[in-house]
């Protein structure tokens, strides 16, 4: 009977092991799309990255490896910023074909996409187009920008040839487009993807609700610059989210009330030279609020 007992024991640990190897090879097999379907915000089609300026002291090469680090599957680039990697060069529309094929590579190894570029801008229609026809070339969605308004048009018209989407972006007061007041009466009667990218810290620094400012722009938020302060106004800086003054957990929820889709980006204005634990415990405070909406 014992021996009935330790055989069938000994069958069910195997039977354990086997599924468990099945699994890990599954999911070595799928590669970046196993690896995206774990985290709760995938479930709401949330693209939870970071902007590659919370590592600006950094190459891009770097500043992709510390997203990674944070597990992170998502980067909005920056223009200027040094490619590094053994790539030569900076970020930016004026990369030639050779060296974008380069990065997109290096991407690919990290497990890690590009979906967002800015914030950044043209003077000119022939320097948006080469703006879009580089977005268009990396894959890349949703350009984050402060254009000129008398451009919004042109650009409105770049959106819907391209699939593109620009996303206007708020600094705080008096920058331009710091009211979402200003950024709704701008897209009025142009493209659906022309909309706003919600710094959330910005308006705190403006003296201005974040959730507020969410429900002014209902339908029309394309993309997101996560931020948490320890306090309100100018002189607040960046705190793990959840932490500070910006109401991240109502944040969070209007996001998902309002069936927002697309990119969220971590931006750690703070601690410049090794803020990759302060965005790692971001993430797992963002993703333990996801969880329980």
């Amino acid at each position: 009977m014992n021996l009935l007992k330790n055989r069938f024991a000994l069958k069910l640990q195997f039977a354990v092991v086997l599924v468990a190897g099945l699994a890990a090879c599954k999911s070595v097999k799928t590669g970046g799309s196993s690896a995206s379907v774990k985290y709760a915000e995938a479930k709401l089609g949330w693209e939870l990255g970071s902007q590659a300026y919370t590592f600006r002291l950094f190459t891009f090469a770097e500043a992709v490896k510390k997203i990674d680090s944070c597990n992170l599957r998502y980067v909005e680039a920056f223009p200027g910023q040094k490619i590094g990697g053994g790539i030569e060069g900076t970020m930016g529309p004026d990369m030639d074909d050779a060296k974008r094929k380069a990065v997109l590579a290096k991407l690919k190894e990290s497990n890690v996409k590009v979906v967002a570029f800015g914030v950044t801008g043209a003077n000119s229609e022939a320097e948006w187009v080469k703006l879009f026809e580089f977005c268009k070339a990396m894959g890349i969605h949703t350009i984050t920008s402060e254009p000129n308004e008398k451009d919004l048009q042109m650009i409105s018209d770049l959106c819907d040839k391209y699939q593109i989407n620009v996303a206007i972006h708020n600094h705080p007061e008096p920058s331009h487009y710091w009211n979402p007041d200003i950024v709704l009466n701008a897209i009025k009667g142009k493209s659906k993807r022309l909309g706003a990218c919600a710094d959330i810290g910005h308006w705190v620094r403006s003296g201005l609700d974040p959730v507020a400012c969410l429900k002014k722009l209902d339908g029309h938020v394309l993309h997101s610059h996560m931020k948490d302060l320890h306090e309100k106004g100018k002189g607040g800086h960046d705190v793990h989210w959840g932490e500070g003054v910006s109401n991240i957990p109502a944040v969070i929820a209007e996001l998902k009330r309002q069936n927002f889709k697309g990119a969220i980006s971590a931006e750690y204005e703070y601690n410049w030279e090794s803020n990759s634990a302060d965005v790692a415990a971001s993430v797992v405070n963002f993703r333990n609020l996801v969880s329980k909406l």
